[in-house]
């Protein structure tokens, strides 16, 4: 067996303790945690964050972080997957002694991903998905108090994550996407400690390692644009093995212009939610669909030289706000809309 990271040939053994202080020394040298943090773990049944849960509970047993974790889930609301794989981080409760929280589309938004697709179909609905899942994630963490969410994105997760936004033009994304850590200045910040590991390598660690792990993919996301990337990098890769950190090295240089205009951090006016426009993509999303214009949310206009021209929110009356809970004139802190 290959450690990726070192190139050397060790036993199972080695391996697994090899990659166990790998992801060690990137919490350490990285001060992703502090002692008596509250930690979710965003938990989806897959490879990545099973593998995620079962080593940082072993960490932190092994090298005393003091930590208080625990599980967090959210069910987008697909039947014959979420349903299926919710049942294994179930399971993993149980496994690993660390409680778990579900927080749901349905409960958050009123719509699950069944109902959406229905409504949109399926070329977009990875955008509602996307945008839905990483607010859900601040509102489930925020339910229970966490002071810092750890999510699973490997480093091949990171490099695709790289080549789109250079693809899309995304200079704000791609100035912060390979960030170890993001969200120090709000609420509840995400850390990545997968950060510098291979997608390989976690998948042989769960397989020999034997972890209760759900491997189906999503139904709704065959033809997903992030799949193109994830293809390309796999056949760059073939070439040069490097390739993924060195995508992932440039990404850590990558420098804006200080003469570059880039979006403010705001407040949604709706939600209260972190948001460069009047209204969070979220809320856009959801008004859209509220409205039976599933389209408004993801439809664009061109300026003159092909500028990408965001669409201002719809107008909504105190009779609308009224009728979904929302004071007017006043940010929404509840999490159950």
């Amino acid at each position: 067996m290959v450690s990726c990271n070192s190139s050397l040939k060790v036993c199972k053994e080695c391996f697994y303790l090899t990659f166990e202080e790998e992801i060690h020394k990137v919490i350490i040298d990285n001060h992703l945690f502090k002692p008596g943090e509250r930690v979710a773990i965003g938990a989806s049944g897959g490879k990545d964050s099973t593998v995620l849960a079962h080593v940082l509970t072993e960490l932190n047993r092994r090298h005393n972080y003091g930590l208080d974790l625990f599980l967090l889930s959210i069910d987008e609301g697909i039947t014959g997957y979420r349903d299926d794989s919710l049942e294994t981080v179930k399971r993993n409760e149980i496994q690993y002694g660390v409680p778990l929280k579900v927080v749901s589309y349905k409960s958050l938004y009123g719509w699950t991903m069944d109902e959406i697709v229905k409504e949109i179909g399926l070329k977009n609905n990875c955008t509602f998905c996307g945008v839905f899942r990483r607010q859900a994630l601040d509102r489930g963490a925020t339910m229970v108090e966490a002071d810092k969410i750890a999510t699973g994105h490997n480093a091949d997760d990171i490099a695709e994550t790289v080549l789109l936004n250079i693809l899309r033009g995304d200079i704000a994304r791609l100035g912060r996407c390979t960030q170890i850590t993001t969200g120090e200045d709000g609420s509840i910040p995400r850390c990545k400690p997968f950060k510098y590991t291979y997608e390989k390598e976690i998948v042989m660690y769960a397989y020999f390692k034997k972890l209760d792990y759900f491997s189906t993919e999503c139904i709704y996301s065959p033809n997903a644009y992030r799949g193109f990337a994830r293809d390309f990098i796999k056949d760059l890769e073939q070439i040069r093995p490097r390739a993924i950190l060195d995508i992932i090295r440039s990404g850590e240089n990558f420098s804006v212009s200080s003469s570059t205009k880039l979006p403010e951090q705001g407040i949604c006016e709706r939600c209260g939610y972190i948001s460069s426009q009047k209204w969070c993509k979220a809320c856009v999303l959801l008004d859209g669909l509220n409205r039976g214009l599933p389209k408004l949310g993801i439809s664009r206009t061109r300026g003159r030289r092909g500028l990408k021209l965001e669409i201002e929110p719809p107008v909504t009356t105190e009779a609308e706000m009224q009728q979904k809970e929302l004071p007017k004139g006043k940010p929404c802190t509840s999490l159950d809309f």
